[in-house]
């Protein structure tokens, strides 16, 4: 027979962790605000461009969506690195 050996832990030791993990998943959401203030700057300057050059206006739709979207992304990046760090350490 084998002794086996299992790690418990405290109250204390857990509440430390659990602590750990919202600060953590709290710091991850920073990027979430990061990338509304870049679609808003995307757009704001999409619509200061069209007031200029009314001509290149397929142009800067397409350079709009494009960083709409990498914006986009990179929020819900961090929101799924919040996501796992909260459910999955």
């Amino acid at each position: 027979m084998v002794a086996r050996r299992e790690f418990q832990t405290s109250v204390v030791s857990w509440d430390i962790d659990t602590a750990a993990k919202l600060i953590g998943a709290g710091a991850a959401r920073i990027g979430v605000a990061g990338s509304g203030a870049g679609i808003g700057t995307v757009l704001g300057n999409l619509i200061i461009g069209y007031a200029r050059n009314l001509s290149l206006k397929q142009r800067l739709f397409f350079c709009a969506i494009l960083h709409f979207a990498l914006s986009e992304v990179m929020g819900l990046f961090h929101l799924m690195i919040a996501f796992l760090i909260l459910f999955a350490i």
